[in-house]
């Protein structure tokens, strides 16, 4: 959890919000003026936008980097437990969280430049990062957009090292637009003349809006399908492009869309002008890469006890259809290879497509359990998320807790079951944490 100091801070960085909410970047470029244009003074940046996948390249990105030797930056966003996940700051075993003191220095600089200025929570963290990571050595950074790309405050960058566009899909429409279209030209804004665009599988219409923007500014498309291929085959990765057939070792993030979104990462080490990633670099990140609650089993720990004996308990922050898809498809996979009856926890924000979300999961689960993110405002309420379940097909059960939830999945179990908890990051997050110290006040 947040410290004292920081969380006063944050805090007070909400209540700096624009009373109305629209995408620009004169509110973070004003305050990076006030700074000294830290965002000038960063290693070699590659820049990432995508609906889905944008943090599973991140994590592969940072591991093929960093088992090749670069000291490497990363920004991320959300959170899952502590705000300082966010900023992960080189060091000499790999990027780590930054640490308190650091953390509370950057935001309160930002703070004293921002003299009480609108601006929202997001740029004003972007603002701070930008400091840690251009006082600090590193190679390389990895630049997570926040939401979109074109007004993105992450898009100051003027000439990345590289862009990478992970696959877009429906996702906050009510800022980027109703179809893949509109988002995806939102997405591809990131793209930089002349600068390489290394890009995901993509839906056909999404691709000419992204080739489009390329032409216009001269940028290299580098596509799947097209530049690069990826696949699985016999328990193995295998990835070619024009130069090179690569056979690899599967992720350690399951999921079938995790070969995907590492094929997106070996293209992109491979367009990194001045930087050299081997085969076996890219092979030992692969296997090293760690990114929490993306289709995450849990070793055992507090929620076991809750759980019926000797079951799985699985975690996964996806909230959109395309992610539901993804984890309904991975569940399905285990079934496949290790059959055991599925109960699903979901918990999910009224702002997302709670539907598109669930349909996926039709036939899947022995048991649905539907509750409200404890301290999200804006989650549904565990019973409207159940209606929401039955349209789709899925008699689901509103549970008045995580904990009541568990003790469903107790009481129907008949043996060891599997456990997903799924619908949103910021459930995600207090699962980690409940997992770790328990529920609060058991």
């Amino acid at each position: 959890m947040q410290t004292e100091k920081t969380g006063s801070l944050l805090a007070r960085f909400e209540k700096l919000h624009p009373k109305i909410i629209d995408l620009s970047l004169g509110r973070v470029e004003r305050l990076l003026r006030a700074l000294g244009n830290p965002h000038r003074r960063l290693p070699p940046v590659i820049h990432i936008a995508g609906t889905n996948g944008k943090g599973s390249a991140v994590a592969f990105l940072k591991a093929m980097l960093e088992a090749a030797g670069y000291r490497t930056h990363a920004f991320i966003s959300p959170h899952l437990r502590r705000f300082h996940e966010r900023i992960m700051l080189a060091g000499p075993s790999g990027a780590r969280a930054i640490g308190e003191p650091e953390l509370v220095d950057v935001l309160s600089r930002a703070e004293a430049a921002n003299a009480g200025e609108p601006i929202t929570f997001f740029e004003i963290t972007t603002a701070a990062a930008f400091l840690a990571f251009a006082e600090n050595p590193a190679d390389v950074v990895l630049l997570e957009t926040g939401l979109g790309g074109r007004l993105d405050a992450t898009n100051v960058i003027e000439e990345p090292l590289a862009t990478v566009l992970t696959p877009v899909s429906l996702d906050h429409c009510s800022y980027l637009g109703d179809t893949i279209e509109a988002i995806a030209f939102e997405k591809a804004g990131i793209i930089k003349r002349g600068r390489p665009a290394i890009v995901s599988r993509q839906d056909e219409s999404a691709l000419g809006v992204i080739e489009a923007r390329a032409r216009k500014l001269g940028a290299p498309v580098i596509a799947a399908n097209q530049s690069w291929d990826v696949f699985e085959q016999q328990g193995r990765l295998i990835f070619q492009d024009e130069d090179c057939l690569l056979d690899l070792p599967l992720p350690r993030l399951y999921g079938r869309h995790q070969v995907d979104n590492a094929g997106t990462a070996i293209a992109a080490t491979r367009r990194l002008e001045g930087f050299r990633i081997p085969e076996e670099a890219i092979a030992r990140g692969l296997t090293t890469a760690v990114w929490p609650a993306r289709l995450e089993r849990l070793p055992i720990g507090k929620l076991h006890e809750l759980a019926p004996p000797d079951s799985e308990i699985w975690v996964d922050g996806g909230h959109n259809p395309a992610a539901g898809e993804a984890v309904a498809r991975a569940l399905a996979d285990l079934d496949e290879r290790v059959p055991s009856p599925v109960h699903l926890i979901i918990g999910m924000l009224s702002t997302k497509d709670a539907g598109g979300f669930l349909r996926h999961f039709q036939g899947l689960s022995e048991l649905t359990a539907t509750i409200q993110i404890p301290g999200q405002a804006n989650a549904y309420g565990a019973e409207d998320l159940a209606a929401i379940a039955y349209r789709e097909g899925i008699p689901a059960n509103p549970a008045a807790s995580l904990e009541a939830a568990f003790a469903k999945s107790r009481h129907q179990a008949r043996g060891p079951v599997r456990i997903m908890v799924t619908g949103s990051l910021y459930l995600a997050g207090q699962v980690l944490e409940a997992h770790e110290h328990g529920l609060p006040g058991a």
